[in-house]
């Protein structure tokens, strides 16, 4: 997956902006995705920022103890949550490329990024 197409993407948004460990950002925006997606709604994911550090291959749990979320990440397609978004500069900046990456994503440039907004009914930023 490469494009972002100009049809409606999705009931509900949740962008994830935060490094993987160090909070319960990440946690919570999965757990809230997965319940959404539980309840029939569809969910797409964006990371931006160090969220896209969330996608890196090979995590394990935090260096207090948190438990890794590679696990979540693979059941995501089980929950029919398959749109997965990455702010390609987010990605670039940080020195990586999608093959340092767990799941397949769909590139964003940041022109793009709007369209991605406009098209969910409902936007959570964590």
């Amino acid at each position: 997956m490469s494009e972002v197409s100009e049809t409606p993407h999705g009931d509900l948004l949740v962008i994830l902006r935060h490094a993987p460990h160090g909070s319960l950002w990440l946690r919570e925006a999965l757990d809230l995705a997965l319940v959404g997606a539980a309840f029939g709604q569809s969910v797409s994911l964006l990371l931006m920022g160090d969220g896209v550090w969330a996608l890196l291959q090979g995590q394990g749990s935090g260096p207090l103890g948190q438990k890794g979320t590679q696990s979540t990440f693979e059941m995501l397609e089980m929950y029919d949550i398959e749109r997965l978004y990455i702010d390609i500069d987010a990605l670039e900046a940080r020195g990586l490329t999608r093959d340092d990456l767990l799941l397949p994503v769909i590139e964003v440039p940041a022109p793009a990024l709007s369209a991605v907004l406009a098209g969910h009914r409902q936007i959570v930023n964590f």
